[in-house]
């Protein structure tokens, strides 16, 4: 004989439907999370950009950064990191983010000479999403866009960034 104290019992079919959404945003989570940290890279090259071949170097303290063996841009960091855009179906990098002592620094390499754009603010970048001519970045200070060499905070929306 069993009694039922008019409690939801966790077999009812609104707990199932809540783990089942619990876990669907978890399995989301971490596929997004997957697919960011294949953007992440140290690889110094040689890397195939639609202007040429691109080589990171260490030359003393800083890093260079140059396109077919001509140097296009030095930077300070105590290690090479960068996010690259490589989404074409040649997968040549369109586009990266350098991690740099300074901050942030786009190159587009859809552009010959390749554009350089500093954001100017000092932050730890964790994750990259490329949306259209927008690099929407997350740091250890919150959500940022890049666009057009503009740094903006972001606010919370519902846009979902992939």
């Amino acid at each position: 004989m069993a009694f039922h104290s008019g409690a939801p019992s966790p077999e009812t079919p609104l707990n199932l439907k809540g783990n089942m959404r619990r876990r669907f945003v978890a399995a989301l989570a971490a596929t997004s999370f997957a697919t960011c940290v294949h953007a992440q890279s140290n690889a110094s090259g040689p890397l195939g950009t639609p202007s040429g071949t691109l080589q990171f170097m260490r030359v003393e303290r800083d890093f260079v950064a140059m396109l077919d063996k001509e140097i296009f841009d030095r930077f300070g960091a105590n290690t090479l990191t960068h996010f690259d855009d490589a989404g074409n179906a040649n997968d040549t990098i369109a586009r990266t983010l350098v991690q740099t002592d300074a901050g942030p620094v786009l190159y587009d390499f859809r552009h010959r000479p390749p554009l350089v754009q500093r954001s100017g603010t000092r932050m730890t970048v964790k994750r990259v999403f490329w949306q259209g001519d927008e690099v929407v970045m997350q740091s250890s200070q919150g959500w940022f866009g890049f666009k057009r060499g503009v740094l903006t905070r972001l606010q919370s929306s519902t846009t979902t960034y992939h």
